[in-house]
């Protein structure tokens, strides 16, 4: 907190280097201008006319691009004096190559990578601990902005019943794929294209892919459990979230009294539901005791009908153009926004079609598998996939549309890294 009145007596640059320069950094650097003591050193990517482009189209001008230095390899870099860096990759594979080695040079490092984080997370938060390094959520992104409300509540005495965001939802959406993701989406191929949206990573959001991602990485930093069976996505709006998102003990329709959910912004006939949250986070917090239950209605807070429960949500997340919100939490207060501290939850391997012996899947938001949200315990015993491993697996096994998808059912050219933090976090399970 108070990070903009520390930063008016910092008298230093923050060297910063990003890897990647997509959607997501190109509304970071349409910031850029107007941030102060933040210095890009670096742009790592493998289309480096791509991303002096990109720079261009977000409003630096020449001569500050002409500043950074721009590389297609990150070994070439790490000897530079870069404070932080942010790895939004968006590969859980290659992010996870990314993040070893910057953190075994003990530097810094801010995980766009959200993918990466839910594969291999809580092996790569530990050994940044080991480096005294900081490894960190990006402000921004919804896992965040999530941890931030559960962070408030439980410092504050709440008892957090359930946390998650919103998203726009329907159960055939599960089968789309980058082909006709516009059509689910909302807007057209050309509004995509002019906005430099990449089809494929779009996509996981309409799968449900990417809400599953977040909320592993939510519960992973949160201690929150997963639904029994997989994200749900109930449509409900903002005014009847303190209503529903409770356990079924209390009449509500959640499992368990501390645990993640997505909300959908759509009904089960695709039409628009009041009051929405479909860019936004939220949490509901239970009253420890009558005092404070009291205290939900004399100050007209949205409770249930007990009474006992409230929500608090944010409507909206302004993804990159926050991104400055982690890289001074590091510089100046030497915190995350965000970390994860658990292997509680993975993301496994569903398939959207009939899959045949020598396949290619091709990775999260894809034509392949779709991801599905379960503890990790139930991931490691019954052998699943993770989505995260999932681009370039070639299939050995015929699977059936809708089921799930084994490692040993797939030829797997496993990282070294990835294979270390994988076996890592399995001996962390406990049974």
């Amino acid at each position: 907190m108070y990070l903009y009145s520390k930063l008016e007596e910092y008298n230093k640059n923050i060297n910063i280097a990003f890897i990647g320069c997509g959607k997501f950094i190109s509304m970071f650097l349409s910031q850029y201008n107007h941030l102060k003591k933040i210095k890009i050193d670096t742009i790592i990517d493998l289309d480096i006319k791509r991303a002096k482009s990109n720079c261009i189209k977000s409003g630096l001008n020449k001569e500050t691009v002409e500043q950074i230095n721009f590389s297609n390899s990150l070994d070439s870099v790490l000897d530079r004096n870069i404070e932080i860096f942010i790895e939004a990759t968006g590969n859980p594979l290659v992010g996870t190559q990314h993040a070893y080695k910057i953190i075994s040079n003990q530097k810094n490092i801010i995980m766009v990578n959200v993918e990466a984080d839910i594969l291999c997370g809580k092996h790569l938060s530990d050994l940044a601990i080991q480096n005294n390094v900081i490894y960190s959520m990006a402000y921004g992104d919804q896992p965040s902005l999530i941890l931030e409300q559960i962070e408030w509540a439980r410092l504050n005495g709440f008892h957090v019943t359930c946390a998650g965001k919103g998203t726009k939802y329907h159960s055939s959406f599960e089968y789309s794929t980058p082909d006709n993701v516009w059509d689910n989406y909302g807007m057209t191929r050309e509004e995509a294209k002019n906005a430099g949206m990449n089809p494929k990573m779009f996509n996981s959001f309409v799968t449900g892919d990417k809400s599953s991602i977040e909320m592993a990485a939510v519960a992973n930093a949160s201690n929150l459990k997963c639904p029994k069976n997989g994200l749900t996505y109930p449509p409900i709006g903002v005014y009847d979230i303190a209503n529903n998102l409770i356990p079924k003990s209390d009449g509500g329709i959640i499992d368990y009294d501390g645990q993640v959910e997505v909300i959908s912004s759509i009904d089960h006939d695709k039409k628009n539901i009041p009051n929405d949250l479909r860019w936004g986070v939220y949490i509901v917090l239970k009253a420890q005791n009558n005092y404070v239950k009291n205290c939900f209605k004399e100050y007209g807070m949205i409770t249930d009908k007990s009474g006992q429960f409230s929500a608090i949500w944010r409507p909206y997340h302004y993804i990159g153009l926050e991104l400055a919100q982690s890289i001074y939490s590091i510089a100046l207060d030497k915190k995350p926004t965000g970390q994860t501290k658990y292997f509680n939850a993975d993301v496994i391997s569903v398939a959207k079609k009939d899959l045949n012996i020598g396949d290619i899947l091709d990775g999260e938001g894809g034509f392949a598998a779709r991801g599905r949200l379960v503890t990790s315990q139930e991931s490691v015993k019954s052998n699943y996939l993770p989505l995260g491993l999932t681009d370039g697996a070639i299939m050995k096994k015929k699977i059936k549309k809708d089921k799930h998808i084994k490692l040993d059912d797939v030829d797997i050219n496993w990282k070294k890294e990835v294979l270390i933090a994988r076996e890592y976090q399995k001996k962390l399970i406990k049974w």
